[in-house]
């Protein structure tokens, strides 16, 4: 798992606890965006798995640092989990079965679907709305939750995002 985390301190150890405790048998690397609060000395003193950007790259650069460690340690697929805790690690087998039966190279959760857990504000909400109405135009796909940051890939987009992701975000 990838989880990007730029100012969690108040969250990244419910995060990863959750998945080191209840979800062994996934791994995960914390990418700490270069945070000014305490993230990184958190991570180190409970002796997480992480990676700490020396400047601030943003959401797009770290997540790209996420698909190149996964590149790099030849991992099949990888699942971008966000460190604020929005994201339910129970849910990650459902986002891996169509990589599973090989129906889909990328997944991505919703928060929206269900209307259970975390919601954006209403603001937020129109906005995603807007670029969901572009991208069913553009692209004749439908996605309800444009900006969520829990998806899953697999190799070959482990290895395009590892190499492009940052050229092409959001």
């Amino acid at each position: 798992m990838i989880i990007p985390a730029y100012n969690e301190q108040d969250n990244i150890i419910n995060v990863v606890c959750h998945i080191k405790n209840d979800y062994p048998q996934y791994d995960y690397v914390v990418i700490n965006d270069c945070s000014k609060d305490k993230t990184e000395e958190i991570c180190r003193e409970e002796g997480f798995n992480y990676v700490s950007l020396p400047v601030n790259l943003g959401i797009g650069g770290a997540v790209q640092c996420g698909y190149m460690y996964a590149r790099d340690n030849d991992y099949d697929i990888a699942v971008q989990l966000d460190g604020d805790g929005q994201h339910d690690v129970s849910q990650v087998e459902k986002l891996l079965e169509p990589i599973y039966k090989n129906s889909a190279c990328m997944v991505i959760g919703s928060r929206f679907i269900e209307k259970e857990g975390f919601q954006s504000s209403l603001l937020r909400r129109a906005g995603i709305g807007i670029i969901k109405c572009v991208i069913r135009i553009c692209c004749g796909a439908k996605v309800s939750d444009t900006t969520s940051g829990f998806r899953a890939t697999n190799r070959e987009l482990i290895w395009l995002f590892a190499n492009e992701y940052a050229n092409d975000y959001p």
